[in-house]
């Protein structure tokens, strides 16, 4: 999933985004559609709006199953409301939902009103947040002290993807030789170095392109001389993901 606060509410619905470079791009795994172009769909050719919505549907599954399948830190929900959440997508009733889960239905209404009550407080703490953050912007304030987003392929968010943008640049310009080409200097143990220096070493890939180990090594290596590590991390940190017998990697 890519940068949240970056996303519309109907976007995270659909599943993809359309760049300012007119291009539709799912969220889960960046395949792009370019617009103007046409794409093969059962032997017949569609533009790249719905072949987009087709990707989206047949590659990833349907659309609340895979958001309810988000760990609890970015929805909120525990598995239990989750299920609950499930069953009302199916159109079951409370007495259905009642039978199935053991409880009764005035509970079962009661979670239906509690469902709606969180959504409402979303809604406007989202509009309270976004006001904030657009007036801090319009008067040149708080830029530097906004937090990097997380990446889509985190494992674990905790206290280490607390980054502003300040402490990023200064990581940067300490850890780097050169940032155009990059080159690295030293690859930091603290946590939070790791983070911004994978963070600025992943961009040298590209979203939907599967590379070989040797195509990845071939990027790592005038990097860094122990390309073999910053590769290790780029995985175990969520960056990048590959197959099981290590033959392709890609950009998470």
């Amino acid at each position: 999933m890519e940068n949240l606060l970056g996303l519309t509410l109907d976007e995270i619905k659909k599943g993809y985004r359309i760049t300012p470079e007119k291009c539709f791009v799912c969220l889960t795994c960046g395949k792009e559609f370019d617009i103007g172009e046409v794409f093969p769909l059962d032997g017949r050719f569609f533009e790249a709006s719905v072949a987009c919505r087709h990707h989206v549907q047949t590659a990833h599954g349907d659309r609340i199953a895979q958001l309810s399948s988000l760990d609890k830190k970015l929805t909120g929900l525990t598995a239990n409301q989750k299920e609950l959440l499930l069953m009302m997508a199916e159109g079951m009733t409370d007495n259905d939902i009642a039978k199935k889960t053991g409880v009764s239905a005035a509970t079962i209404r009661h979670q239906r009103f509690a469902f709606r009550e969180k959504a409402k407080q979303a809604k406007l703490y989202l509009a309270l947040f976004e006001l904030v953050d657009e007036t801090a912007q319009s008067k040149g304030k708080g830029s530097r002290s906004t937090l990097i987003p997380v990446h889509t392929g985190a494992k674990m968010v905790d206290d280490r993807y607390l980054i502003t943008l300040s402490e990023e640049e200064k990581i940067l310009e300490s850890a780097f030789e050169s940032l155009i080409p990059l080159r690295l200097k030293v690859f930091s143990s603290k946590e939070k170095k790791k983070i911004v220096i994978l963070r600025r070493i992943a961009t040298q890939f590209q979203k939907g392109v599967k590379y070989s180990e040797k195509e990845v090594n071939a990027i790592l290596k005038p990097i860094y001389e122990d390309y073999a590590t910053i590769r290790r991390y780029l995985i175990e940190y969520g960056f990048m993901g590959r197959t099981n017998d290590c033959k392709e990697y890609w950009l998470i």
